[in-house]
């Protein structure tokens, strides 16, 4: 059992096998024995399970702590605060997903913890090869911070133009190459149906399939961007997968609330890129003053703080407004 102690990519073996392991329990409760009847999800529901996945994922960082310091502590809540906050954008996308295939909200709740698992393996493949390759090439750091400032720039000019799911060039190479159905049937994602050329069963994808896929691949663009702000703040590969997952757990379950309310953060993406343009700025100023980089408690306050006035500044300004129609 000696293997269990031996270092992969910044953590002993057992840390990534516990951290793991805890996640699909996570993840086979919560499918499994809270949910196993597929129903609505309600905004006070929502709400509790999100708490529930936030006060785990900030006790997690006491294990970093314990096990790596408090720098390493500091540096996980950033990353953790960072992918929350960064995927708030994704909530709307996925709004937008559900609303086009007009998937129940019933079902909307198992669509996203099936997503988790593609997440875990997407984002652990892109982090491993994201600290492969910094730590061949440590300039690589210079183009992430160039990234994020011009993503962040671009982000503030941005039109707030609505997601276009018809036009998705993914959705558009299933539709040519996969047999799929416009039928929905119940909470399945592949059914049998008689192809109308032959008569015979033919295995379809079902619109929650493609719900699924296409909330994949959106959370596959989404951490284009969050990835490398993660990396701006810490190049330990446990560290930013541990904070990335947490985060996105959370989120997922705080998205039947969220997706209601999404239109009262009128002025969280400006906030968002403000931050970005923070990350990547922080690893150019570190330089200019000599410092190995910008201590991590000074990078999680600045983070924080412009949130927060992001948050209180959008709440503020659009009260009384409305809520949305959320996805049926």
């Amino acid at each position: 059992m000696d293997f269990l102690w031996v270092d992969f990519q910044g953590a002993a073996v057992w840390m990534w096998l516990a951290f793991i392991s805890a996640v699909i329990a996570l993840l086979a409760l919560d499918l499994g024995v809270l949910h196993k009847k597929s129903h609505e999800i309600g905004i006070r529901e929502s709400l509790l399970m999100s708490g529930i996945y936030m006060t785990l994922g900030v006790l997690f960082s006491g294990f970093v702590w314990s096990q790596f310091g408090q720098q390493a502590s500091v540096e996980y809540l950033t990353g953790f605060v960072i992918e929350k906050s960064l995927a708030m954008d994704n909530i709307f996308v996925i709004a937008m997903i559900f609303g086009y295939f007009s998937i129940p909200r019933e079902y909307q709740h198992r669509v996203l913890l099936y997503g988790i698992l593609g997440v875990i393996v997407l984002r652990g493949m892109m982090i491993a090869a994201g600290a492969a390759v910094v730590e061949n090439y440590g300039w690589v750091l210079y183009l992430f911070a160039a990234f994020l400032i011009i993503t962040g720039i671009k982000m503030l000019f941005s039109s707030s133009e609505p997601y276009d799911v018809e036009n998705n060039p993914v959705l558009k190479l299933l539709r040519k190459h996969l047999p799929l159905t416009d039928r929905l049937h119940g909470e399945k994602f592949f059914a049998r149906e008689a192809d109308p050329k032959t008569g015979r069963l033919k295995t379809y994808l079902t619109p929650l399939m493609l719900a699924l896929i296409l909330i994949e691949f959106a959370d596959l663009v989404f951490a284009v961007d969050s990835i490398p702000a993660i990396f701006a703040i810490t190049t330990d590969p446990f560290i930013v997968y541990t904070s990335n997952i947490f985060a996105i757990l959370g989120l997922r379950a705080l998205y039947f609330a969220l997706a209601a309310l999404i239109h009262r953060f009128a002025y969280l993406k400006y906030a968002l890129s403000v931050v970005l343009i923070f990350i990547g700025s922080k690893i150019f100023v570190a330089d200019m003053l000599g410092l190995a980089k910008v201590p991590p408690l000074v990078s999680l306050g600045v983070t924080v703080a412009i949130l927060t006035a992001g948050i209180i500044g959008s709440l503020w300004a659009t009260r009384g407004k409305p809520a949305a129609k959320p996805a049926e």
